[in-house]
């Protein structure tokens, strides 16, 4: 029967190794890496959200251990969407692209060392024994959706579609149907 906590650290090393393939590229397609990333991350992301926490919480409770830490893992997670949206718009050679990549990577090894460190340790022993299946059927959902369209964004049709329809409406098209619906 699968383990919770490890199926989380398999998960943890493999988007550390990802990373530190991002450190280690001079040139190439930076692109490709950080699309992987954020597509593990937020797969991983999702199974902790909807499986993980819940379950972690529910057994902090029952121990009488504080739940802080769910919390502050849930607001780590909200910063590493907030950067993966930021990652998604922008092109590999954008001028603080690597930088960003950069933040976001150490706040997700931060998030890692706090799980792994002292949340993970409070669990042991006190999750329910078929959470790993119930986080492994959920992944194979999430694996099976397709990677997002980070890798799309290159061409200019996929890049900039509301400033296109502002440039239409400064031009005069679209403006009869915004004039007519204020009559």
């Amino acid at each position: 029967m699968p383990n919770a906590i490890e199926l989380l650290r398999e998960d943890h090393q493999k988007v550390k190794d990802l990373f530190q393939h991002f450190e280690g590229m001079e040139s190439g397609d930076k692109k490709e890496i950080v699309a992987t990333t954020l597509h593990e991350l937020s797969i991983h992301t999702t199974v902790e959200e909807e499986i993980f926490y819940p379950a972690a919480r529910k057994a902090l409770e029952e121990t009488d251990d504080e739940t802080d830490l769910i919390d502050e893992a849930w607001e780590e997670h909200h910063v590493v969407k907030l950067l993966a949206a930021e990652l998604k718009k922008m092109r590999a050679g954008d001028k603080r692209y690597d930088a960003k990549f950069t933040v976001l990577a150490e706040s997700v090894k931060h998030h890692i060392e706090e799980e792994e460190g002292e949340l993970f340790p409070k669990l042991e022993g006190h999750l329910d024994e078929n959470l790993g299946e119930k986080m492994i059927a959920r992944k194979e959902k999430l694996q099976k959706r397709p990677v997002s369209s980070a890798k799309c964004r290159n061409s200019k049709s996929n890049t900039r579609p509301t400033e296109n329809k502002r440039n239409q409406k400064r031009r005069g098209k679209g403006r009869g149907k915004m004039a007519a619906g204020r009559r």
